[in-house]
This record gives C-alpha cells, sequence and structure tokens, in this order.
C-alpha cells in the first residue's frame, strides 16, 4: 500500500503520518489479527519509532476503531447514495449490492479489519460502529420492505433478507484477493444477479 492510496482510502485523515499508521494499521490486523499485532509492529511497518503511534492515536485500538469506523462510513455513504439517485425499489437494491461488494472486493484487507475485527473494539467504540452498521441494514431492510409491499420481491421477512443481502456482500472480504478471476466490478455485477433472483425478481 502506498501513501497515494492512504490519501484515497481516507482523505479526511490528517496529517499524512496518521494515514500512514492506519495503512500499517490494516496490514498489520489482516496479516497477524488485532490480537496478536503489537504496537511495535504497527510503528515499524509505517517505518515509524514505536512511540510515534502514540502522536496521533492514544492506543491500538484507537487506531482499530479508526479504521473500522471510516470503513463503515464509507459503505454507508455508498447506500445511501444509491438511494438519493434512484426510485425505484429493483433499480436501488441492485445498485446497492453492485457498489456494496464492489468496494468489499476493491479494499477486501481494509474491509476484511473493517468487518471481522468488530469484537476487538472497547465497548463504546462498537457501539459507534454497531450503529452504523444498523444504519446500512435499516436502508436495505426499507428498500426490501418496499419492493415486497409493490409485488416487486418476494419475501417472507425482510429482516433476513437484508441481513442475508448485506452477508453476502460483506463475505466477499473474506476471500477476495487480487488474484481473483473477477475485477470487483463484475463481481459486483454477478452479486446483484444473484440477489435480485434471490429475492424473486426479474434480472432483465
Amino acid at each position: 500500500m502506498t501513501i497515494s492510496l492512504s490519501a484515497e482510502l481516507w482523505p479526511e485523515v490528517q496529517p499524512e503520518a496518521a494515514r500512514r499508521l492506519m495503512l500499517a494499521g490494516v496490514e498489520s490486523f489482516a496479516r497477524r489479527g488485532y490480537h496478536a499485532t503489537t504496537t511495535r509492529d504497527i510503528a515499524s511497518a509505517a517505518g515509524m519509532s514505536p512511540a510515534a503511534l502514540y502522536v496521533h492515536f492514544p492506543s491500538k485500538a484507537a487506531l482499530l476503531f479508526a479504521i473500522s469506523r471510516s470503513g463503515h462510513e464509507q459503505t454507508l455513504g455508498l447506500v445511501e447514495d444509491v438511494v438519493a439517485r434512484v426510485a425505484d425499489p429493483v433499480e436501488r437494491i441492485g445498485l446497492i449490492v453492485e457498489d456494496f461488494v464492489a468496494w468489499h472486493a476493491r479494499r477486501h484487507t481494509v474491509a476484511r479489519v473493517v468487518q471481522y475485527e468488530l469484537q476487538a473494539l472497547p465497548d463504546e467504540e462498537y457501539e459507534v460502529v454497531a450503529e452504523l452498521r444498523r444504519g446500512i441494514e435499516r436502508i436495505v431492510r426499507e428498500v426490501i420492505t418496499e419492493g415486497a409491499g409493490s409485488g416487486l420481491f418476494t419475501v417472507g421477512d425482510p429482516h433476513t433478507a437484508a441481513r442475508a443481502v448485506l452477508s453476502l456482500g460483506v463475505d466477499v472480504a473474506r476471500w477476495y484477493s487480487d488474484r481473483s478471476r473477477q475485477t470487483p466490478q463484475e463481481l459486483g455485477q454477478e452479486y446483484r444477479e444473484l440477489v435480485l433472483r434471490m429475492l424473486g425478481t426479474s434480472t432483465s
């Protein structure tokens, strides 16, 4: 990962040294897991002294929180953007899935940390991230509920359907790699068709 990528991932984070530490944290947490990673590991990966991390983040947990909160804010933003642009429930859910899956594939290393290290967050920080997750799920559930009410979707329980849809996208981060056969965009399009069929609507 490069400095230019760190600016692309976290444009709102300043200074650049803080972004370097976030990149180093992502790489270290993804490779070793949160609990097995030390602050020395992170600082070393960032090319800094062990004390440098504490200049920008008060703890290893605070660094994980910054990474996790940013990732969830980005994915919530993707979902909100689709809802703001598109009115039709079928097109809405299709684009949500396409963008959500593509993000988890394109940013698979970051997404793996964002999605699979949640339990390492302290309670207060976990609740902040959990609220972002509930926001994403609530929007998806509302789109599915609207589509079901209009006879466009055939689902027993929109709540369960929304969780299933999001789980498919989240799981991409677990297995996707830069060697994968499909590009993030291609994978997003394929998942779009799968989800629409799962919801009982035509993909044509």
